[in-house]
């Protein structure tokens, strides 16, 4: 039952590059006359003459000045973003993008990625970890001299402390999934399981259980992760051998507290006779949601939620101190003092801050890269050989931006369908709520007829042409390509009007087709990609038949995710950015956990789903966990439960003072403020 939303498409990131250029003169060819003295035979004399001739040449051209690209401000990068989206600052409860990048720039964790590298990693708060030949058992040896932004010292009790709160905190919509898999066993997805499956996600419920078994529960997570602060190691108990968990401990989810700080602002208190009076918070309530306290290169100065966040550099850095750098020819601590990320919707506003130099980068709707393209003066294409960018000036040298274009994608937006809208208390985007023309019932979607025909409905080639720049591929299933299990040739839809009217007139007995239906189709403002979805189909139903009618609408941010975690919309657009890099971390989102819950499947579907889910993520053989996901991607075809759309290739604009930009596709556009350079 979780999630990682994500607010925008992905764009992605980059290697330094040349910062000036200058256009190579061309040679001109000229005619010109000079003056000569012969020696001449005249009337039997020797004689001087004087003659003009003319003589044709090439002119050395005067050299051109190089192009300086200068910042009109370095010291602090702007990024100018179509929206700040930030849910909240708790590492334990965020869990999606915009939260994870803000976090990343001002927490640490124990590991973190080897630079571009998505399936290696390097020591941070740790300076180093052993692990027992059964890969059960992790020890981590604490980095020591580390000061948290408040000047307190780093300690294992704080690394304990950090990862137990996370997991006791659970929460369905939390990424803490991630680690009670590896705990407690595969499908174990919330910390209330281990007391009674029932109160998942049901914090009164919880509270109400028997008081052994809660502290039953709760020991169960402190015997995983063990502090010794005289030995200053922190040991972690894994119920079975898990490939994923350093990866699992790099992300934002791995975020290392100050304990004292922590209880301080109110989170869970360390005791084990209380930690279910703190389960279950939502973002708005949680103690840690507007303020940080962490290790990393960069502080929190402030954020006005849906405005703008802006960062400061950490003084005290621990990486400058020790001379430790982020990864072998990284950076050892930010170069810019400051980091502005605002929000601004229009895309023309944006455009014009990128032609004025006032932004250092922005987010670029695909729909408009031909509008900023002339302003590229450098291009860098993604080398899949060489797993990096090769740069090349453009006929325009001169031009201010540059462009990283092609590199492969880990990210994916898809349609999906609400099996159970929630109407209490009233729906908007369910017209009538019955199937009267006016509306839809909150089952509707339960109809497989009804989802085979939206399937069928969607125009993917329009959607890849207009929303993606023609840069992108249709996807088969809920995997992505290249992935463990993926088929090319895997069973998909293609857009058919005829196939789709033929399921509308199957649908809920014919009476769809005989009354039609009405709906709202919503969208996160200013994402154009997932406006474009919703057109689409707006589009192509009202072209079979008239009575069909799906009305757009537009959402904050803010007012989006609660809809969509509230299961309320019909049908709803989203992103999702993996975790880490393996099948399981698309299988269990899409099939059994976070959308699954919020399209509210039904429970035979998710069992279905959840024995070959779970099977998948147990198989050792290669060979033997691609066949099951041939049959997941089969499943998730026959019943279309959602609209699985296409996977596009990621572009990065960029003023040319900027440098320092590297690409790991794990992290996103601005993960990383600490490699970055102004000039």
């Amino acid at each position: 039952m979780f999630k990682k939303l994500l607010s925008m498409v992905g764009l992605l990131i980059v290697a330094s590059m040349v910062l000036s250029a200058c256009a190579t003169p061309t040679p001109e060819v000229i005619t010109i006359v000079e003056t000569v003295e012969k020696v001449v035979e005249k009337e039997g004399e020797t004689v001087t003459v004087v003659e003009t001739v003319e003589k044709v040449v090439t002119a050395t051209p005067e050299p051109v000045e190089a192009v300086e690209f200068a910042a009109p401000d370095t010291e602090t990068l702007y990024y100018i973003a179509f929206s700040e989206g930030i849910d909240t600052l708790d590492p334990a409860w965020n869990y999606e993008s915009e939260g994870d990048a803000a976090i990343l720039n001002v927490y640490e964790q124990l590991v973190t990625y080897d630079g571009a590298d998505a399936t290696s990693f390097v020591p941070a708060l740790a300076e180093s970890w052993d692990i027992s030949d059964d890969g059960v058992q992790y020890v981590f040896n604490i980095r020591q001299g580390v000061k948290f932004h408040d000047g307190a010292d780093l300690t294992a009790e704080d690394v304990a402390y950090s990862l137990q709160r996370g997991v006791l905190q659970g929460g369905g919509w939390s990424p803490q999934w991630l680690y009670t898999e590896a705990l407690f066993g595969t499908g174990t997805y919330d910390i209330a399981e281990l007391v009674n499956a029932d109160c998942a996600d049901d914090p009164e419920c919880l509270q109400a259980e028997d008081p052994a078994a809660l502290a039953e529960a709760c020991q169960m997570v402190m015997d995983a992760f063990v502090a010794d602060d005289a030995a200053g190691t922190v040991t972690m108990n894994l119920a079975q051998s898990w490939s994923p968990w350093l990866a699992t401990l790099a992300q934002s989810w791995g975020a290392i507290l100050d304990k004292d700080w922590a209880i301080a602002q109110g989170a869970w208190d360390g005791d084990c006779a209380t930690w279910q009076n703190y389960y279950g918070i939502t973002s708005e309530n949680s103690p840690l949601r507007d303020v940080t306290n962490g290790t990393g290169p960069y502080m929190l100065d402030y954020w006005t939620p849906g405005e703008e966040v802006v960062f400061v550099a950490n003084p005290n850095y621990w990486r400058v101190e020790q001379n430790v750098p982020l990864f072998e020819g990284g950076p050892t601590g930010p170069s810019i003092p400051r980091v502005v990320k605002r929000g601004v919707t229009e895309w023309g506003t944006r455009f014009a801050m990128m032609q004025a130099g006032d932004a250092d980068f922005t987010d670029v709707p695909r729909e408009n890269v031909t509008q900023i393209d002339p302003l590229v003066g450098e291009w860098c294409e993604w080398d899949v050989d060489a797993g990096d960018f090769t740069c090349a000036l453009t006929e325009n040298p001169d031009a201010p931006l540059r462009l990283f274009k092609g590199a492969p994608s880990t990210t994916r937006t898809d349609a999906m369908f609400v099996f159970d809208i929630n109407v209490e208390g009233g729906n908007p985007y369910v017209g009538s709520g019955e199937l009267d023309g006016n509306g839809i019932p909150p089952n509707f979607f339960s109809d497989v007829h009804v989802r085979r025909a939206f399937n069928y409905c969607f125009d993917f080639d329009a959607y890849i042409a207009d929303a993606l720049a023609g840069e992108a591929v249709q996807n088969v299933g809920f995997l992505i390509p290249g992935m463990l299990g993926y088929e090319n040739d895997g069973p998909k839809y293609s857009y058919d009007p005829d196939k789709c009217a033929e399921e509308m007139a199957l649908a809920w007995d014919g009476k769809v087709a005989e009354v039609g239906f009405r709906m709202q189709v919503a969208y996160n403002t200013g994402n154009v990609t997932r406006q474009t979805v919703a057109e689409i189909l707006q589009a192509t139903f009202s072209d079979i038949d008239e009575k069909y009618v799906i009305e757009t609408i537009g959402l904050p941010w803010p007012s989006f995710l609660a809809a969509i975690r509230g299961s309320r919309l019909p049908l709803y657009i989203s992103g999702w950015a993996e975790d880490i890099h393996d099948p399981h971390n698309w299988a269990q989102p899409f099939l059994i956990g976070t959308y699954a819950a919020r399209q509210k499947l039904p429970e035979d579907m998710v069992a279905e789903f959840q024995e070959l889910v779970n099977d998948g993520v147990a198989a050792t053989d290669p060979a033997e966990r691609a066949e099951i996901y041939h049959q997941l991607t089969q499943l998730d075809y026959d019943n279309a439960i959602a609209i699985r759309l296409a996977v596009a290739t990621g572009r990065h604009y960029q003023q040319r003072w900027v440098d320092g930009y590297y690409y790991n596709p794990i992290y996103g556009l601005d993960s990383r403020y600490i490699t970055l350079m102004k000039k």
